[in-house]
Parts: C-alpha cells; structure tokens; sequence
C-alpha cells in the first residue's frame, strides 16, 4: 500500500462508527469541503495530516495521511466521489475516499445538515445574550491561579481569584515595561493607541507600553476597538451588537453610537455593517483589550467605559471597497464613524488591535528564523527591515501609501492588520504617530514569530 495514495487501515481505526456514503446524502455524494486549515500532527510515528475549521465554528479536527492534500482541491461539491476517484487515480480507492467524507462530515467541515446545525446554534447563542462571554482571557486568569493553588482548583476558587491575579499580573507588566522609559505616561489622552493582539505571554510588553500611559490621563466617555477579522464570513468592515465580558467586569456596548453610526452611514449599509456579527464570536483581537480597558479605566465606583467593535478588512487586497462588492468598504466606514465621533457627547479613544508580521514555518516559510547561521540572520534582518519600512509610513501617518506598498509588495510578510491601522490613521485624522515599542515574539523552534508595536496617535 506504499505506493498508492489510499487512506490505509490505521487511518481508519482513527475514524470510529462513521457512516458510509449513501445516495440519500447527496451532500456526501457531491462533498463540498468548507474552509479548513491544514497542519503536521503525528499518530505513533505516522506523520498525519489536521484539519480544522477555519471559520472556528466547530471545535473537531479530523486526521488523515498528508497525501490527501491532494484530494482536498476536488472537494467543491460539483463532483461526485466516483468523480473524484477517477481524477485522482493513484491507486485511491472509493472506500477510502468515502471513509475521509464521511470523517470530513461527522466534524463539521463539508456543507451539510451537521455543518447547519452547528452554525445554527452558535448564531442562537450569540443573539441570546447582550454581552459576549470571556475565553481566552478567562483561561488565562485560571492559569494564574491554578499556578498557585493547583490544577484541580475548582469554579468558584478560579472566579474569586482570577481578577486579582489578572490585575496583579499586569501591574508587574506595566512596572517592568515603563521602569526605564523616559515618558511612563501620557500628558493626555491620545486620540487613538495602537495595541497588540497577541496572546499576553508573548504580547504583554507592548500592552503594557501604550495601556500603563494612560493610567493618569481622563477617562474617555467610549472606546472603538478597530480589529482583525481572523476567521469569519464577512468580506467588508464587520461590527459588532453586543458589549464585552473579562474576568474583570464587563464593558457594555454603546447602543447611542451604534445607532448614530448607522444613521451616518444608511440604512442598507448599517444592516451590512452588522450581518455577520457573528464573526465576533470566536474572534480574539477584540476580547484581548478588554481586561486592559477595564484595569486602566474602570474603579470601585466607576464601570468601564461603554465599548464599540469592529473587524476592518485588507484594504490592500481590493483598494479599500469589500472584497466581493457585497460588504462596507474602508472609506465608507471611515466617513461615517469621522462623522459619528464629531457629533458624539465626551471623547473617544480609538484602539487599533495590531499585529504585524507573521514569519515562520507554520505560515509556510522554508527559510529558518532561529539560530545563528547567515541565513537565520539575513531572514531575521529581512522581517524587520520590512517592518521598519512600514511602521515608518504609519508614523508618519502615510495611509494611503501604506496601502499601496503592500499591495505592490503582496504583504511579503503577513500583516494581518493593515486595516484597522489605515481605518485608525483616517478617522483620526492623525498627523503624528509616536512609537512607543516594537518586538518580535516567538518559539525556539522557528515554528512561528509574530512581530507588534505599541504606538500613540496624536
């Protein structure tokens, strides 16, 4: 069986009981394969293949052998299995491929009645409640207090806790990050920050750069978080109905500026602005900024300020207009949340969640980023050549040409935020962008670094 590129019998003793194809499935007889992302895995010493979802709606992976790469591309839903065989060939037999779409199904990822019940109740969920629940920043308030007292530290010990040692943790960020600088805070709010969107291991220092400045300076009477649209539908800006849950409290949502903000931009656009809400539900670029907001603006007796989302596409990648024509361009977005603001009682502090680039051997670059040798360097040196070019355009406020150079260089480097940043630079008409930090995060292994900045707008 070495030479053909059949599933092979372990590969089947990973599927379980799944159903066969039937010709009452006909969405198994003509496998439309949704978005997946590939990665390595490893059963024994079998190299595998995973896939997930790339919508982040199901939470299944399924494993198969790395040849079914192959095989992938064919599953569109206008051919049938036997289709699919016979373009392959190599030896693939229609059991084997019928075992991978029935594996494919069973989790979610083919077009189909599981794939629409999931979907179906992750919507209903979302429109259940008013604010979005925590999940990455709650797991990990748990892991600081499981830290000190134990894996088996039970529900209630994990929410009495968890804010304190969350707050604490940041303090110590804030004092570590600011101990020598030369300006630790802001003479006054800025119109705009730019913060990372990394998780807080690898992204702390630059939270803490831009957030610990603004423990002195006036609270603002809201905040726009401008994210990154990491797995959802929507192919415009994407804005969410519903306000944020943190282990430290909750930020509501502004409904008095959602609803001035589709009055700015029409009826029709509003309802595009918010059609795949949904995006938010598994998106982290939002939530991640949400703890800080809370622990620099929020007091005994204060809330945190009310809070408007949401995810701005790659300008780079259409000129600004939504990829398909059917979603809220860049510019329509910017005029009318410019116009918004202006007419909005109080200030408003506008967040870019940024990140830069994305290097490394799980973003499909061969070169290796660690270690000493000339090629190690001169890739290293290659990364924050480029982005120092590009920051150097954002500080000097460049949105258009920013825009451009990506998209005449093709993002060599996987910014996956030029977006929120040209969107955070036009609605505040910034002239000056201050640099307050910039890093590069990453493993040993050279499996994946991502680069982020703090930075003020003036």
């Amino acid at each position: 069986r070495e030479d053909r590129l059949g599933l092979g019998d372990r590969e089947h003793d990973l599927v379980g009981n799944l159903t066969r194809v039937r010709e009452t499935q006909p969405h198994q007889v003509r496998p439309k394969l949704r978005p997946v992302r590939g990665f390595g895995a490893r059963n024994g010493d079998q190299v595998m293949l995973g896939l997930s979802d790339a919508r982040q709606i199901s939470d299944q992976v399924v494993f198969t052998v790395p040849q079914a790469q192959a095989i992938l591309p064919h599953l569109t839903g206008e051919s049938t299995v036997d289709e699919v065989v016979e373009k392959i060939g190599q030896g693939l037999r229609k059991e084997d491929l019928e075992m991978l779409v029935a594996q494919l199904d069973q989790a979610g990822l083919l077009e189909g009645p599981v794939f629409d019940e999931l979907w179906s109740k992750m919507k209903a969920q979302f429109d259940s409640q008013p604010n979005l629940p925590p999940a990455s920043t709650a797991q990990f308030a748990d892991a600081l207090v499981m830290q000190e007292r134990g894996s088996d530290a039970d529900e209630s010990v994990l929410r009495e806790h968890g804010p304190e040692k969350l707050r604490g943790v940041m303090d110590q960020w804030i004092d570590k990050a600011l101990e020598k600088a030369e300006s630790p805070s802001f003479e006054a709010l800025p119109k705009a920050i730019i913060a990372p969107h990394l998780d807080y291991q690898r992204g702390w220092l630059n939270y803490a750069h831009t957030y610990g400045r603004m423990r002195v300076v006036d609270r603002p009477a809201r905040i726009v978080i401008l994210g990154t649209n990491h797995f959802g539908f929507s192919t415009g800006v994407c804005a969410c109905d519903k306000g944020f849950e943190s282990p430290l409290g909750t930020c509501e949502f502004d409904q008095d500026f959602a609803d001035a903000l589709g009055a700015a931009l029409g009826e029709e656009k509003a309802e595009r602005l918010f059609q795949h809400r949904y995006d938010h539900e598994r998106e982290h670029s939002i939530e991640l900024q949400i703890p800080w907001i809370q622990h620099v603006f929020a007091g005994d007796d204060q809330p945190a300020p009310k809070v408007f989302a949401a995810l701005v596409h790659d300008p780079a990648v259409n000129n600004g207009s939504s990829y398909d024509g059917q979603g809220v361009d860049l510019l329509e977005f910017v005029d009318a949340m410019k116009q918004t603001i202006d007419n909005a009682e109080g200030s408003t502090l506008i967040i870019s969640s940024a990140d830069l680039s994305h290097v490394g051997q799980s973003f499909g670059d061969q070169h290796p980023i660690v270690g000493d040798t000339d090629e190690a360097k001169a890739f290293r040196k290659k990364v924050v050549d480029h982005d120092r070019e590009m920051l150097q355009l954002v500080q000097e406020a460049k949105a258009e040409e920013l825009v451009a150079s990506m998209a005449w260089q093709q993002n060599p480097t996987r910014w996956c935020s030029v977006g929120n940043l040209v969107a955070t630079l036009k609605i505040t008409g910034a002239e000056k962008v201050d640099l307050l930090n910039y890093a590069m995060a990453g493993d040993q292994q050279g499996i994946a670094f991502v680069s982020s900045c703090a930075a003020a707008v003036r």
